[in-house]
């Protein structure tokens, strides 16, 4: 199973399990990140979701390359869904991610998913399958953006820069930086006070919040999804993935 579910009275711990493979999401792990974050929601008593990934290691690299035409394959989950099972999910809760290591690619989209970002202090964030010409495909083009502000967005997603923890916090992504291995216990920490409080106004307000911007994330993602099934003709980008299949792994720039 690619994906662990964990309650702990009104907090949900959800943990992408796949740790041989970086926590990189197939289509098997997609569908079980799909109902997990759906069950979460539906849960009368479930308050505050934490995200993370199993290991030391990675919290996400991104959608599993070797299995990038299964993920993509099935239309309707992609339309409904979104590839990496999460894309157009809301639980309408408040939501944590708990970084603990490799946040790349889908990383990066499931982490702007969150309502905020806890880090530990190795953490790595990048737009890595920018070297293959994999687009963005749950998420990454509406809330990036959001998060970082235009330039910061375009800057991380067109270069394939990977940066560290420290300078994720200093373009907003990161909230808080923690030791190694504490990730999630802060962010259990923190949902444990957020559960706490009456809960009518803080997911009043987080609504208020995210429906303010001046175009809202279904209409965007909508048109996210026309640019997705476009970049699905693309020979480079097959080009690349075999290459990936092969073992090559060209080297980005680093931050300055």
């Amino acid at each position: 199973m690619g994906v662990q579910e964990r309650r702990d009275g009104a907090i949900t711990v959800i943990t992408i399990d796949r740790p041989q493979a970086h926590n990189a999401v197939d289509h098997a792990t997609a569908v079980d990140l799909a109902d997990a974050i759906r069950r979460f929601g539906a849960h009368d008593d479930a308050a505050v979701l934490v995200l993370t990934g199993a290991g030391p290691t990675s919290f996400c690299a991104g959608a599993d390359l070797k299995g990038i035409p299964e993920l993509l394959g099935d239309d309707e989950f992609c339309t409904t869904v979104g590839p990496m099972g999460f894309a157009k999910l809301d639980p309408a809760k408040p939501t944590i991610a708990a970084i603990n290591g490799y946040c790349f690619a889908g990383g990066l989209e499931l982490a702007a998913l969150c309502d905020f970002r806890i880090a530990e202090e190795h953490a790595e964030f990048g737009a890595l399958n920018r070297r293959w010409g994999v687009p963005f495909f749950d998420g990454g083009t509406q809330r990036l953006p959001r998060i970082l502000g235009l330039s910061n967005a375009l800057w991380l997603m067109q270069t394939g820069v990977r940066i560290d923890v420290q300078r994720a916090r200093e373009l907003g992504f990161v909230q808080e930086v923690v030791p190694t291995g504490h990730a999630v216990e802060r962010a259990v920490e923190l949902a444990r006070y957020m559960a706490g409080y009456p809960q009518a106004s803080i997911r009043s307000d987080r609504e208020a919040i995210l429906d303010s911007y001046g175009r809202s994330v279904d209409d965007g993602l909508a048109r996210e999804d026309e640019a997705r099934r476009r970049s699905l003709s693309d020979g480079v980008m097959l080009e690349r993935l075999q290459a990936f299949a092969r073992g090559d792994r060209p080297t980005p720039p680093s931050a300055r």
